[in-house]
């Protein structure tokens, strides 16, 4: 443990990094500032003022949507070290389960509740295949970072180099 002394108080760095963690923890698991700080007794305040210290990007919230991606998992762990607000990667084999295992209107629920979603982001990358991709672009009422990764049908899973995906993020951040 690392104590340091503050004034006549003497503080646990390492029970005050868990607290903090615990707090970004929970934002990132949907709970509102308030109901963070609730949970830890301070104030709402304290919450947006320590979001606010450690924020790296402002504005532009980023979605990020693909499919058939193969290298799923590492893509996604890198989009979250970047704060990608909304992430949606698939598989083909996760993308046809998906539509084998509903009707057609729970199926047409389920894209319609997932474009509002993205469509309510000010940058969307779309990982697809070329007519997909043309797709995304006429749907969307803004611009979109199309990284096409084949020609139609896809019917396997694409390896997408995950350097493509950084240098995309890079440019946003500016």
């Amino acid at each position: 443990m690392k104590f340091v002394k503050v004034g006549d108080k003497i503080i646990n760095l390492n029970k005050l990094h868990s607290i903090i963690d615990k707090m970004i923890e929970m934002r990132q698991n949907g709970f509102s500032q308030q109901e963070v700080a609730d949970r830890f007794k301070v104030d709402r305040s304290f919450i947006s003022r320590l979001e606010n210290l450690a924020e790296v990007r402002k504005g532009g919230n980023i979605a990020v949507v693909g499919f058939p991606i193969k290298n799923k998992g590492e893509l996604e762990e890198l989009l979250k070290e970047w704060g990608v607000n909304f992430t949606l990667l698939l598989s083909e084999k996760e993308r046809l389960s998906i539509a084998e295992s509903m009707s057609g209107a729970e199926l047409f629920n389920m894209v319609m509740d997932l474009i509002a979603k993205v469509q309510s982001h000010d940058v969307i990358i779309f990982l697809g295949s070329d007519k997909r991709s043309q797709l995304m672009e006429a749907i969307f009422d803004k611009d979109i970072i199309t990284v096409n990764i084949g020609h139609s049908p896809l019917t396997e899973d694409v390896y997408v180099d995950p350097k493509v995906i950084k240098d995309i993020l890079d440019s946003l951040r500016g």
